[in-house]
């Protein structure tokens, strides 16, 4: 039929958006690269390690905050509360429990609280990392072994630190300080400034996450990539992850009412939060690592060794003028031979 071959060779819908539109191709990209890099499988790693460290973690991070914040009381309070807030639904007030007992029994948390929670931190914090270095296909090396844990462990003090500030800011934002610049501005009875102070908050929020993301994309993995790409991925992942406070409240609400989780609590609801969050954390990571400044600086595996395979061919003398031909020369040789033996 005239015309076959360039129907088939015809570009589809989708191949013709993405070279219309950039962005689509970029999102495009990053779903293939979550997908072949097997983001899903890494976030269920994720989850699994985070259900086993947030407890002892929290224990002792809370029970170190409490000697250190032991003469300031409201501040501790602060940030307990700007952690519940920013975990939603029944989930917060799970958390709070924990955090109260830590809090409680500060002192007998000891050495083996800190030996358990140690080694379950740093446990999640290597999958993170592997995960996070997976989704930007770099190759890396095993390294030594006491090294990695050592970055490991500086790692996850940093991420405490910087997740600290974030909640820090947080706190600030909804807490005193704000109605203390109300106040401070005497603006608290224009019409309309509640609202313009939960924006400012959400928009403190969005910022303080996004810087928290940023670090996590561009600085956790195991090998050096682009801070730039991170940035937007960033700021995606921290948006994202604020819509999924607020989504998931409702959400983790019903789930936590229905017989699973009845019969399991808030554990279920750190599984759908948790691995949630870690699909997030680790798409927004395939999309920087998906942005054409980072394909160009991305590494290229070095090509399958060349096999070189030999081809012998016999050919036959055909036909008898090929034959006589071979035996006038074998004649000829044997004449030179015989006059040579004869000298």
């Amino acid at each position: 039929m005239v015309g076959g071959p360039d129907v088939d060779n015809k570009p589809g819908f989708l191949e013709r958006q993405r070279a219309a539109r950039p962005r689509l191709d970029h999102l495009v990209r990053s779903g293939m690269r979550y997908q072949e890099n097997k983001g899903s499988y890494y976030a269920a790693g994720l989850t699994y390690f985070t259900v086993l460290a947030i407890v002892p973690v929290i224990m002792v991070a809370f029970s170190i905050a409490g000697f250190v914040l032991a003469g300031r009381p409201e501040m501790l309070e602060q940030i307990s509360d700007a952690i519940t807030e920013n975990i939603p639904g029944e989930l917060g007030g799970t958390v709070q429990g924990i955090i109260d007992s830590a809090i409680d029994s500060r002192g007998a948390v000891g050495v083996i609280g800190l030996i358990t929670a140690s080694y379950a931190g740093l446990g999640w914090m290597a999958n993170l990392r592997d995960a996070l270095t997976a989704m930007w296909d770099n190759p890396r090396e095993k390294g030594n072994f006491l090294v990695v844990k050592l970055k490991d462990g500086g790692a996850l003090i940093s991420l405490g630190l910087a997740m600290v500030v974030s909640l820090a800011l947080s706190a600030v934002s909804s807490g005193p300080v704000m109605r203390w610049i109300v106040e401070f501005l005497n603006v608290e009875n224009i019409v309309g400034v509640g609202v313009l102070l939960r924006i400012a908050a959400l928009l403190i929020a969005v910022v303080a996450t996004s810087a928290v993301f940023t670090w996590v994309i561009a600085r956790l993995p195991r090998e050096p990539v682009p801070f730039r790409s991170a940035i937007l991925a960033g700021v995606i992942a921290g948006i994202g992850f604020e819509i999924l406070k607020q989504v998931g409240s409702i959400y983790l609400e019903r789930v936590l009412q229905g017989p699973a989780g009845v019969a399991f609590g808030p554990i279920l609801g750190i599984l759908v939060f948790g691995n949630i969050t870690a699909q997030l954390v680790l798409f927004c990571t395939a999309f920087a690592a998906s942005t054409k400044e980072s394909l160009a600086l991305a590494h290229v595996p070095a090509p399958d060794p060349a096999v070189i395979t030999p081809r012998v061919e016999v050919r036959e003398a055909g036909g008898a003028r090929g034959t006589g031909s071979a035996r006038r020369r074998c004649r000829g040789w044997g004449a030179c031979g015989g006059r040579l033996r004869r000298k």
